[in-house]
């Protein structure tokens, strides 16, 4: 699993830090998805920058592995991590996404492992998943292509687009909720985002500090004002 986390956000910078669950945002997310059991490492991917060395601090405080590379071609910062922790299979997660759930991810990645011919799976492509909730996984020879051939600036900012962009070139397989949730924005971009998940968490995790996606749905349901 390969985070990518950097300080530089423009809407809210320094989101990855911010604190949740009387810790930063980013070690939160690192510690949910720690229940994932269908991975052997989970690593950060952060930049050069200077001002990421917080972020390298706080892996290194923690046992996080974590690695450096470009800030805006975050393609080849993706290729390099992968290549530099030997990565099969790589799991793609953004550090905004601190509601991630471990069992959704399972999901996801067993998808691709019963599948051996599949390129990508996610389960982006049909918006049926809450905001935040967006899984990639995706083989480190399409990464390697993708990296060889995207030509495009988003396709190099975001990592993926190159690859479901050409389902000539990659066996391409889409993930799709029973139900659609795609309503639901559990990602954090502004300072509300935060709050929001501040107050999810401080009235789940007393109950179950590995709380799942369908938790989150049915607190949001039963109070109106987290809606």
């Amino acid at each position: 699993i390969i985070i990518q986390a950097r300080m530089g956000s423009t809407r809210l910078p320094g989101k990855v830090l911010k604190e949740v669950n009387n810790e930063p945002m980013l070690l939160f997310q690192y510690k949910r998805l720690q229940e994932v059991k269908m991975a052997d490492l989970i690593c950060i991917a952060t930049t050069t920058n200077e001002s990421d060395n917080v972020i390298v601090d706080l892996c290194l405080d923690n046992n996080i592995p974590v690695f450096r590379g470009s800030e805006n071609n975050v393609l080849k910062r993706y290729i390099d991590t992968a290549n530099h922790f030997n990565a099969d299979l790589i799991v793609r997660i953004n550090s905004d996404c601190p509601l991630i759930d471990s069992f959704e991810v399972d999901a996801v990645i067993k998808k691709i492992i019963d599948r051996p011919n599949v390129d990508y799976v996610s389960n982006i492509l049909e918006e049926s998943f809450p905001v935040g909730m967006h899984i990639e996984v995706f083989s480190k020879n399409a990464l390697e292509k993708a990296f060889l051939e995207a030509k495009e600036p988003d396709e190099k900012e975001h990592v993926t687009p190159y690859i479901y962009r050409n389902p000539h070139k990659f066996n391409i397989m889409s993930v799709v909720n029973t139900i659609n949730l795609s309503h639901h924005r559990w990602t954090v971009d502004y300072p509300e985002d935060i709050e929001f998940i501040k107050k999810i968490v401080s009235k789940l995790t007393p109950i179950n500090k590995n709380f799942k996606m369908s938790d989150v749905i049915r607190l949001v349901n039963k109070d109106t004002d987290l809606k």
